[in-house]
């Protein structure tokens, strides 16, 4: 697994210490860091908005992976962009038109990424394959942390990963939801190159960040 990133989900650190929270996860070899927003309206809990993500931003100098599980999504691209992203990712059933999405994300000079729920078909990501520079499989429902990964998923990462590598394009293949040491071995040998992992990067404190960063990759 020498080549697969981490991405630790700040939905499962301290948010009275967010700041030290994402230096500390930095520092212990995370790749990414992956920010999950929320608007109580497309998934069932409210997280963060943009000036959260500015207030981060000096923290660490990782790309920031954000997640927009928001409807709709476009009215805001621009507000998360400014605030420091560098990958914005959306949903195909938030908005009306994902290709104007995607292609907005792209004038805003960020990664496009596309996210498919666990009932999402893989088609929703196909007509946009040469315009996106990530698909992330939900491998949860979207909403909490904390939750057991659906196994369903992989056969979905399995077909995902044979689109891509037809595509010719490179294309990350991020898993999100129930990911930790016991089963990243089997997300990436199905196909995923990104594993998001909340509850298993910031289990046990900043002590333990680096063990645990180093338990998801294999060694």
């Amino acid at each position: 697994m020498a080549n697969v990133r981490i991405a630790p989900s700040i939905l499962s650190a301290d948010f009275a210490r967010l700041g030290e929270e994402v230096r500390a996860i930095s520092a212990a070899g995370a790749d990414w860091i992956h920010v999950d927003v929320m608007d109580g309206h497309f998934v069932p809990n409210l997280t963060i908005g943009p000036m959260v993500v500015k207030a981060l931003r000096p923290h660490s100098s990782l790309p920031f992976d954000v997640h927009l599980m928001i409807s709709p999504a476009d009215p805001y691209l621009e507000a998360f962009a400014e605030a420091g992203a560098d990958i914005l990712t959306v949903h195909p059933e938030a908005g009306p038109h994902l290709h104007r999405t995607v292609q907005r994300i792209k004038a805003l000079g960020k990664q496009a990424g596309v996210s498919l729920n666990p009932a999402s078909p893989v088609e929703l990501v196909e007509t946009v394959l040469g315009d996106i520079d990530l698909i992330l499989v939900m491998s949860v429902n979207p909403g909490f942390g904390g939750q057991s990964f659906i196994t369903s998923q992989l056969k979905k990462i399995e077909r995902l990963r044979r689109l891509i590598d037809d595509s010719g394009r490179t294309i990350h293949l991020e898993v999100d939801g129930g990911v930790d040491a016991a089963n990243a071995a089997t997300v990436v040998a199905a196909g995923a190159d990104v594993l998001v992992a909340g509850t298993a990067s910031f289990k046990g404190g900043p002590s333990q960040y680096a063990a645990n960063i180093a338990a998801l990759k294999g060694h």
